[in-house]
């Protein structure tokens, strides 16, 4: 076996997986960096709906990462003519109403390609209400409508400033309109942010998985 064989040996195992070690700078042409994975993003729960009330994060959120990111696959409502949307607690879930201040605009184009444009769909205004992450009343249970999407929720055990948030979320409306939206704002506590919750306006919802990530 000739050296270059024995050292690549070397770096795999018996069952045929590369060791930590077998990719580096040296090792791969063109590699500048490898950065670890605890470095990046980690997947740290994951959540499906089934005829789900709600789905709440209340582990998981606190100061082990700097910013948490909310991945939406294949939100479906249970009934006609909801809103998706989320609230934020400071007490582990016994309470969802941090107040909260945003703004929320979205571009729009219909199936029959005779509608299109950009709307400012306001937002909250020191308000514990839920924020919206569609427009109201805008997402129906037919089999071709949903919602896919991300929020990025920023430093949420900080203890010192507010609590920023930013979402972009893909939907099909209620009348047959693909709609992106763009909502962005900020819990208004110095509290650390511990749990998040997700629900209709009404009704449940029918089917969908949240996945919640971490970011160092």
């Amino acid at each position: 076996m000739s050296a270059i064989a024995r050292n690549a040996a070397n770096h795999i195992t018996t069952s045929g997986v590369f060791t930590a070690d077998a990719i580096t700078n040296a090792s791969v042409t063109g590699i500048t960096t490898l950065a670890n994975a605890e470095d990046g993003i980690t997947l740290i729960s994951s959540q499906t709906a089934s005829a789900s009330a709600s789905i709440s994060f209340t582990t998981g959120i606190d100061s082990t990462y700097k910013a948490y990111k909310f991945v939406f696959v294949n939100i479906h409502p249970g009934t006609d003519a909801v809103t998706f949307e989320f609230n934020l607690s400071t007490d582990n879930g016994s309470n969802y109403n941090v107040v909260k201040t945003s703004t929320y605009f979205r571009p729009y184009h219909d199936e029959a390609d005779t509608l299109t444009g950009l709307s400012y769909n306001g937002g909250l205004a020191q308000s514990t209400a839920y924020q919206l992450l569609s427009s109201p009343g805008d997402v129906n249970a037919d089999s071709d409508q949903g919602l896919q999407g991300t929020m990025n929720l920023f430093n949420p055990s900080s203890t010192t400033y507010v609590k920023h948030f930013i979402c972009v979320n893909n939907y099909t409306a209620q009348t047959d309109f693909n709609i992106n939206a763009f909502i962005a704002g900020y819990a208004n506590t110095t509290s650390a942010i511990n749990a998040i919750r997700f629900q209709m306006s009404s009704g449940n919802i029918d089917a969908g998985t949240i996945y919640m990530y971490g970011i160092k």
